[in-house]
């Protein structure tokens, strides 16, 4: 035993010192990894076999220590509970998401605004915005551009970000290669979201005038439209914009939370400061800024919504009892309990329902219960055949919301019912539907055939996800993709001169790889027609959802 516990201290040493230089970038391969637990393991059970047939239990601990410090290294969350993640593997896939997950997250980087690094991979993308908010004299540099046109949009960029890290906090331990990637996307969110909020009580949330900009049909790196700078404060507050942007930081800030605990922290507090803001001077961004943000993203479901998400999160990221009373105090009159099953950009209702339910389902807080029957009628909503089920799918089974921009309720609504599989299989319990038993393997299936049909198996034959499969939208609603690249068209392209091509039936020369477009009718068509912005444009919330799922497919069938 003294010989175990000795070579025990040793091994700990060398484990730990791995799992510095991995945090600092320096130890990142798997096969190491695999090596040092693999091994470890073994050599342990020689040892504590002749040691002592009584130390079976110092076993289990060490072998459960290696294995997590090797996930650590990695970066990976870390379970120390029942295992979540479902471990089936079917031999056969009929999609390779691996190879779409990739695609989804490469996505981003041609949707980039600033200075790009030497490794953008996106290549016929430029540098552009390189003085955005110098007409407010601060820097607001970087970000992303929502969708297909140049506007830098605050509230769906900061619901992008707060996804984005919910995919990675769920199944980023799924991810292998891909979660640099995904953080990397994350990153270029958050260092812009750092700078919008930068002044104390004031959320610079637009940059861009989104009705002169919608007037041309330029590049990016050619737009001479106003990059008009809009913002929230004390005298014109926007509570939902400003208690989303609080969300994304305190979901980030558990994403960096082990790699990089300097920047977590300053996302952390900045994500309380916002907050405090948003509940502080109450309003809808809306309000004072309605002829700028509407009808593109005005807040249509109210600030209700974002103050219990973001209360939600901060929760989840403090572990402070003063949110958690906050959500008990007020989560009735913001609307906890309402029968709203449509997760997106504008309305977070279910997503603090799906994301509070864990803190019952999993983390055993009583206090929470309710918000395991709230998450239960989202989820019966969606259940065909069920009762209380409201959910319209085309003849195809494909959910259908509204026609502007469809896919992205596939994409959320995918994303929370693997996610909420996860809590369930964790609390050993199902969603109850009038009486009627819902599985999590139900719940998987249901998200598992809307990532199918988004990937190719529909009425068309047509994946809805650009340069996955052999048959993909060619004309989708987007300045940059559209246009020649600067690389080939080196010349600027002036703001009407665009429209000739936009009218074209050319197919867009750059792809835009990884971009999911609005997607079919109700009724399965898609005509891929580039004026088409309801079904042929892409959008950053519509992705960041779906990274995810594919994770969590790519994983379940073998492929990573």
């Amino acid at each position: 035993m003294y010989l175990a516990l000795a070579l025990h201290s040793k091994w700990q040493l060398f484990l730990y010192k791995y799992r510095i230089q991995s945090e600092r970038g320096l130890c990142s391969s798997p096969r190491l990894g695999g090596w040092l637990v693999g091994w470890s393991g073994l050599f342990y059970f020689g040892v504590t076999k002749m040691a002592c047939a009584n130390f079976s239990f110092t076993l289990l601990v060490l072998c459960s220590c290696f294995a997590t410090s090797f996930l650590v290294c990695h970066g990976f969350p870390v379970h120390r509970k029942n295992p979540l993640h479902h471990r089936h593997q079917p031999r056969f896939a009929s999609h390779n998401y691996r190879d779409a997950l990739t695609k989804s997250i490469l996505f981003f980087e041609g949707q980039r605004s600033g200075k790009l690094p030497s490794s953008q991979r996106m290549t016929w993308r430029r540098d552009s915005g390189l003085t955005d908010g110098s007409t407010m004299h601060v820097d607001l540099v970087g970000g992303y551009y929502d969708a297909g046109d140049n506007v830098k949009f605050g509230f769906p960029m900061a619901f992008t970000t707060t996804m984005l890290s919910w995919s990675v906090l769920e199944f980023g331990g799924l991810m292998k290669g891909e979660l640099q990637n995904a953080r990397g996307a994350i990153r270029w969110a958050t260092d812009y979201l750092l700078k919008a909020t930068a002044h104390t009580d004031t959320i610079y949330v637009q940059v861009g005038d989104a009705n002169k900009d919608h007037a041309c049909w330029e590049r990016p790196e050619d737009m001479d439209t106003p990059r008009s700078v809009f913002k929230v404060d004390k005298n014109s507050p926007g509570s939902d914009v400003a208690a989303e942007t609080a969300a994304a930081l305190a979901a980030a800030s558990l994403v960096f939370r082990r790699c990089d605990p300097t920047y977590a922290k300053l996302l952390l507090r900045r994500a309380i400061r916002v907050f405090q803001f948003a509940d502080k001077y109450r309003g809808s961004y809306s309000n004072g800024l309605k002829k700028f943000v509407c009808p593109f993203y005005c807040s249509y479901s109210g600030y209700e919504d974002e103050l219990l998400w973001g209360a939600a999160w901060l929760h989840k990221a403090t572990k402070n009892p003063t949110y958690l009373n906050y959500i008990q105090v007020n989560g009735q009159t913001l609307g906890a309990a309402q029968f709203d099953n449509t997760f997106g950009w504008d309305n977070k209702h279910v997503g603090a329902r799906i994301l509070l339910s864990k803190a019952f389902l999993v983390q055993k807080l009583q206090s929470l219960h309710d918000y395991k029957g709230h998450a239960d009628n989202f989820i019966c909503s969606l259940i065909p055949g069920a009762p209380y089920s409201s959910a319209q799918y085309t003849p195809g089974g494909l959910l259908f919301k509204m026609s502007d921009s469809n896919m992205q309720y596939v994409t959320s609504t995918s994303f929370l019912l693997l996610t909420y599989a996860k809590y369930l299989t964790s609390a050993r319990t199902v969603v109850n539907c009038g009486g009627t038993a819902v599985t999590p393997k139900r719940l998987r299936a249901i998200a598992k055939k809307q990532v199918d049909y988004l990937l190719g198996d529909n009425p068309l034959k047509m994946s809805y996800m650009v340069g996955y499969g052999p048959r993909y939208p060619q004309r989708i609603h987007h300045r940059g993709s559209s246009l020649p690249s600067v690389s080939t068209h080196p010349g600027k392209i002036q703001c009407s001169s665009g429209f000739s091509v936009m009218n074209s039936q050319s197919p867009n020369p750059n792809v835009l790889v990884g971009a999911i477009v609005g997607g079919p009718d109700e009724h399965d068509r898609f005509p891929d027609e580039r004026a088409d912005y309801e079904q042929s444009e892409p959008a950053t919330y519509i992705n960041a959802p779906l990274v995810g799922a594919l994770s969590y497919l790519a994983h379940s069938f073998g492929q990573l």
